[in-house]
């Protein structure tokens, strides 16, 4: 980054890491801890399509890898779009492996960030929900930023979203996981497949 960057407030690009998501387990425990909410075993992975052979493989290869199991009882991969155009990958496991469900959208990410298409991955999440309350939550992985952040929706409130809850899980997980700092990045993702 040099001098011009800097005075006209331009910033590096974080690097996407996506070991960050082995994090997710230990911070699950925190998280049941200072919360209540416990994994639902659902997790998805967000990007825009793109057309042509080449996506159309990485698609391929993605369905493969995490079908592998359905033979022995797993839940097939789900594929959907939403209203935005945007593709969601909804990858399931049992609630109480919550490693397998982060190994799965971790290879998810890599194969797409391998195969030249890391600049259309968007965010992936891992859902979680509070067993009394039946509300829901979602922790968010931003992939250009490299971080986190909570996505609390208002159980049966229209298009509303929990912004205390929200802040209080950024207080508790801020040691387990990178949280993102930029409240404005926190963005809502309404109807996403496995929230």
């Amino acid at each position: 980054m040099g001098l011009l960057d800097t005075i006209l407030g331009r910033s590096k690009p974080v690097r996407p890491d996506l070991d960050q998501l082995f994090a997710v387990p230990s911070a699950a425990l925190t998280l049941q801890a200072a919360t209540g909410f416990v994994p639902t075993g659902l997790g998805s992975v967000c990007f825009a399509g793109v057309e042509g052979a080449g996506f159309a493989r990485i698609q391929q290869d993605v369905r493969e890898l995490l079908d592998a199991d359905t033979g022995r009882g797993g839940i097939p991969v789900e594929f959907s779009r939403d209203s935005y155009g945007y593709t969601w990958l909804l990858a399931r496991q049992p609630p109480d492996d919550l490693a397998a469900l982060v190994n799965d959208l971790h290879a998810v990410n890599t194969l797409l960030q391998d195969g030249g298409f890391g600049p259309q991955l968007l965010c992936s999440l891992i859902a979680f929900r509070d067993p009394e309350g039946g509300r829901s939550l979602a922790l968010v992985y931003l992939y250009k930023r490299g971080t986190f952040y909570p996505f609390a929706p208002v159980p049966g409130g229209g298009e509303k979203r929990d912004n205390q809850l929200e802040l209080q899980v950024r207080a508790a997980l801020g040691d387990d996981l990178r949280v993102e700092k930029d409240l404005g990045r926190w963005f809502p993702v309404w109807g996403a497949p496995g929230l």
